[in-house]
């Protein structure tokens, strides 16, 4: 396939995932989502292991930045690349603690500062992506607008909350684009490196944390040990843990 047959697939993926979010319904933000099974306090902390289970988050975050500095393992054919990925770690460092800031006290208001890190983490990774397959000059070109475009989802969502008539369409097609289009380009676009197949462990361990979270109430029936929230958090961190894998193991394809 030619490299314009190659735009015009992702051109129309992006443009059937527009339409579906504009012609869908309005969709509000469920106050039963703040209803977290497992409320248990330990240690005086509320809901105690969901805000204790972001710090796979920091771990993640922090290891992956360490390794972006020059000698620290992470390895890249232009030193441009780093830049996408620097976005993607500290997004996870940040959603970490936006997440657990949540997590102490669930509601509306808390919940962007969940969101906001989670958004700029999903498009740095995006942006990381693009610019290994596509081409470095486009993936740092659309760094920054596709960062705007993820904070200013969750910023309309709040904003249309606070109208009461929230919407969150923005916010779901940003955030579940970018998973549906990775496996895409990937697919078109030869690697650049070795271990091109971990995307399929990232993405998939992405889904799985999606399910926990759906799951929370029915794994926590499961004895009360750990709620799907809580492995929702865990298998998130995760599939970033699976991109700091990746940079560090990869080689030159």
């Amino acid at each position: 396939m030619t490299s314009r047959g190659r735009l015009a697939v992702l051109g129309a993926l992006l443009g059937a995932a527009v339409v579906v979010a504009a012609l869908a319904s309005r969709i509000p933000q469920d106050p039963a989502y703040h209803r977290m099974a497992d409320t248990r306090t330990l240690a005086g902390i509320p809901n105690a292991l969901n805000v204790v289970s972001n710090a796979g988050f920091l771990v993640v975050g922090l290891l992956g930045l360490a390794s972006l500095r020059p000698g620290g393992g992470a390895c890249f054919r232009d030193e441009r690349e780093r830049w996408p990925y620097a976005v993607f770690f500290a997004g996870l460092v940040l959603t970490g603690l936006g997440s657990a800031y949540y997590h102490l006290e669930t509601g509306n208001e808390r919940l962007v500062w969940d969101r906001l890190p989670l958004a700029i983490t999903l498009m740095g990774l995006f942006a990381a992506i693009l610019t290994e397959r596509i081409g470095v000059r486009m993936g740092l070109v659309l760094l920054g607008p596709l960062v705007a475009l993820g904070i200013a989802s969750v910023l309309v969502w709040a904003a249309s909350e606070r109208r009461g008539m929230g919407d969150l369409r923005f916010y779901a097609l940003v955030q579940f684009f970018p998973m549906l289009a990775i496996p895409v380009v990937a697919w078109l676009y030869p690697p650049r490196y070795t271990r091109g197949s971990d995307l399929v462990g990232v993405v998939a361990c992405y889904g799985l944390a999606k399910l926990f979270e759906w799951l929370d109430g029915g794994v926590y029936s499961l004895g009360e040990i750990v709620s799907g929230h809580t492995l929702k958090h865990l298998v998130a961190a995760l599939s970033g843990g699976w991109v700091w894998w990746m940079l560090v193991k990869r080689q030159p394809a």
